[in-house]
């Protein structure tokens, strides 16, 4: 599903995409566009509006549209309410919510500044929050002075563990879902997350989590869309369909959306990449 908000994300713009990804909607592709246009975009594409005044997924009350995400799908985990309370007092300007919410504010204010692409701003900040969900479900009890020979214990588990996954086999799932991309790649269809999980009879929300695993260490939807660049250079090498056909053979039916997941994949847009083909 596609999930559509304002250019230029600090606080909440970062924050309820990284909750949706994770606990809502592992296949979700965030847009950001400039105020003006989020909800003409938002009917043309069928994207889901949010953090925009009259939107369903905005603030309420005094809370964010972090919170209002997490009462709208029931989500109970008690990390993501600590999390919660950090992310509304940042947003809010209203550090007496939780301690951290300043730390959080300055944190992402400096990544704005320093990154204007919002796509990168959002993979950095997606980092950051797995890194605040992990404290906000194991460490949010422990005082950095605590750390010492336990943070030492837990480098060294996690290398071990390392070692033992470089020399793990793929699981029976992952080759036969491997095998099913490929058909449908060959046959100019593409698998959603939802459908996989059908087909293999795998937990979606399990599937999203292990998939990174064992297929390049990124997201289902990010492997999908690499594919299908992939895919969308080799017809352009071919020079047998226009740029506007390649779009749509690959499962792009919005060309602009082809163009910009393609500069994102291979750094330069479909002309500029066939122009290069031609020198």
């Amino acid at each position: 599903m596609k999930w559509i908000t304002r250019e230029r994300p600090k606080i909440d713009r970062i924050a309820c995409p990284w909750l949706i990804k994770r606990f809502v909607d592992p296949d979700a592709e965030i847009i950001y566009v400039p105020y003006a246009e989020v909800l003409t975009e938002a009917h043309r594409s069928g994207a889901i509006p949010f953090d925009l005044p009259d939107a369903e997924y905005s603030h309420y009350d005094d809370r964010c549209t972090f919170d209002y995400i997490i009462k709208k799908h029931q989500l109970k985990d008690p990390a993501l309410l600590r999390i919660a309370a950090i992310v509304r007092g940042a947003d809010t300007d209203r550090h007496d919510f939780a301690p951290q919410a300043a730390g959080l504010e300055a944190i992402f204010s400096g990544l704005a500044f320093n990154i204007k692409d919002d796509q990168e701003l959002l993979k950095v900040g997606m980092i950051i929050y797995d890194g605040l969900y992990s404290w906000a479900t194991h460490l949010f009890r422990k005082k950095h002075s605590q750390d010492g020979l336990v943070e030492q214990l837990l480098l060294q588990v996690y290398h071990q563990n390392l070692k033992q996954r470089k020399g793990k086999k793929a699981p029976e799932w992952a080759k036969t879902l491997k095998e099913m991309i490929q058909d449908q790649l060959d046959t100019n269809t593409f698998l959603s997350l939802q459908q996989a999980s059908k087909e293999l009879e795998i937990n979606p929300a399990y599937l999203s989590r292990e998939f990174s695993k064992y297929f390049d260490n990124i997201s289902f939807g990010d492997y999908m869309r690499k594919l299908r660049i992939e895919k969308a250079c080799d017809l352009i090498k071919k020079n047998t369909h226009s740029l506007t056909e390649i779009g749509y053979l690959t499962g792009f039916s919005d060309q602009s959306h082809f163009n910009r997941v393609f500069k994102k994949f291979t750094g330069e847009s479909p002309s500029t990449y066939k122009k290069s083909l031609k020198k």
